[in-house]
């Protein structure tokens, strides 16, 4: 499934013409040479494309329309070479509908002592005129990202390229689409949640079909094209037959092939990016969708269990952000399981009954069949794996019954003690910052989930930053927290959200 589109972000520079034309003229050749460098630095993840220089308010309200008009354009970055009079930028700023990112910056690293004079100065202004588009953004209280220092450090073009994909986030989350087979697990609090305000907050379309809607297009597929997936799943996965006859073993592989190609179809058909199952809501499918699902979810799909929406959406939603990643350490489903509480040693083991993607995996990746007490159906097939080692992020989008709270853990994945040859399932093994018993408790007292979205390949500072986006809270739990200031801010946030 695609999940990076061919986006661009535009580069605006804001003057005036107060200066005169020479100024003007290296107002635009120096806006070109700093977009060419940082298209040409390896650290973006998509184009910059440079716009005329802006010195009046027709030209500034047309560009960002324009902008929003562009199906392509993914934001604005926005910088002020010289003095920009604020007031300029207000209908623009207003009617401008997408992210927005600015620039701190000026085209000389450093002051030239020998030849400064006052032509210089009226001319490289950054440190003046920044401050006075600063003034307008704050005081319209629009949400943008500030990203300070010279253009050419690798710091600021890596910051520039991290806020891309969250802006890339942000403008991909209206076009989620989540398929439900299934309800949430009766009696369940925390998979809950407002649908209609999801799609209003976020953009979210949350839909619902009997499962049987799905068997239908599962029986309908081709033996040949079960088949050839069993093949291609064979020659990519080391076989663990567990004292399992081959032949029977490969029959239930084959259930989970035709649930792959079944289920992708009906997703395609209807345009789905995320999708939940149930396991007690399993109608005719002969097993409850495993190595089915670690496969989709490898391919670009977000998931939930046992009917969570929200967790799915997001699942799709960091997929987006982290595409195109060189060397990407992955990103999936995820649940806490148990807890190791051994001092020096605490963790949580983290694994679903089945669903855990594979983009994970550290080392080989076996297929095994295996009994589960859940979804009264035949034994399904499932890819069995341990994690990466290495930091990562873990988030929980809580529904709070009058707004939406981000919760995001910054964690750090270790490898097992010891093999668990018994316990048949994907797994990883993280600490939450600080620790585990501050970890879990702020975790507990901010209402997070035990189902979360986690990625290698995102920051604490991107989630934050698209929760910003989206104008919801935001909770962070790392090495900086402790849990007296984690209280205090859980309140200030219950009377700012309300």
């Amino acid at each position: 499934m695609k999940t990076m589109k061919n986006y661009k972000f535009w580069f605006c520079t804001g003057s005036q013409d107060l200066y005169g034309d020479e100024c003007l003229r290296k107002v635009a050749d120096h806006s070109a040479k700093i977009v060419d460098a940082l298209n040409a630095s390896g650290k973006l993840p998509y184009e910059v494309v440079l716009k005329p220089t802006l010195i009046t308010q027709a030209s500034i309200r047309q560009t960002f329309n324009d902008a929003n008009n562009d199906a392509d354009c993914a934001g604005v970055i926005t910088w002020m070479h010289t003095f920009s009079p604020a007031k300029m930028w207000i209908l623009g700023l207003q009617e401008y509908k997408k992210p927005l990112c600015h620039l701190h910056t000026q085209f000389n690293e450093e002051i030239p002592y020998d030849t400064i004079d006052m032509d210089f100065m009226n001319e490289n202004q950054s440190a003046h005129g920044d401050r006075e588009y600063g003034h307008i953004v704050t005081r319209m209280g629009i949400e943008r990202k500030i990203i300070v220092g010279h253009w050419a450090n690798e710091s600021v073009q890596n910051q520039l390229g991290s806020w891309m994909r969250t802006a890339v986030g942000v403008m991909e989350s209206s076009h989620i689409r989540v398929c439900r087979f299934g309800d949430n697990m009766n009696n369940v609090a925390v998979t809950e949640g407002d649908k209609v305000e999801a799609q209003i907050k976020f953009g979210w379309e949350i839909d619902h079909y009997n499962v049987n809607d799905v068997v239908d297009y599962v029986n309908a597929v081709a033996d040949g094209d079960v088949n050839a997936l069993v093949e291609e799943y064979y020659s990519k996965y080391q076989i663990i037959l567990d004292g399992r006859d081959e032949a029977e073993f490969r029959k239930h592989v084959a259930v989970q092939a035709a649930i792959e190609i079944g289920m992708k179809r009906f997703l395609e058909e209807r345009d789905y990016h995320a999708v939940v199952t149930h396991f007690g809501m399993l109608g005719g499918l002969k097993q409850l969708p495993g190595l089915a699902i670690q496969r989709l979810m490898e391919q670009g799909y977000g998931f939930g269990g046992e009917g969570d929406w929200k967790t799915a959406a997001m699942v799709r939603l960091m997929k987006i952000m982290t595409a195109g990643i060189k060397d990407a350490k992955g990103t999936s489903f995820m649940e806490d399981y148990t807890y190791n509480l051994v001092p020096g040693k605490e963790g949580i083991l983290q694994a679903h009954m089945l669903e855990v993607c594979p983009t994970i995996a550290d080392g080989p990746i076996s297929m095994r069949v295996n009994p589960l007490s859940m979804g009264n159906r035949e034994d399904p097939a499932r890819l069995v794996f341990t994690s990466k080692v290495g930091s990562g992020v873990a988030t929980s989008l809580i529904d709070m019954g009058n707004r939406f709270r981000l919760l995001v853990n910054a964690v750090d994945c270790k490898k097992n003690e010891k093999p668990m040859p018994n316990l048949p399932v994907a797994t990883a093994f993280w600490t939450p910052q600080p620790n585990l018993e501050i970890g879990a408790a702020a975790w507990i007292l901010a209402g997070g989930a035990h189902h979360t979205a986690f990625s290698y390949d995102l920051s604490v500072e991107q989630m934050v930053d698209w929760a910003d986006a989206m104008g919801i809270e935001s909770v962070v739990i790392d090495n900086n927290t402790n849990l007296r200031d984690f209280k205090n801010e859980l309140k200030w946030n219950s009377i700012y959200y309300r």
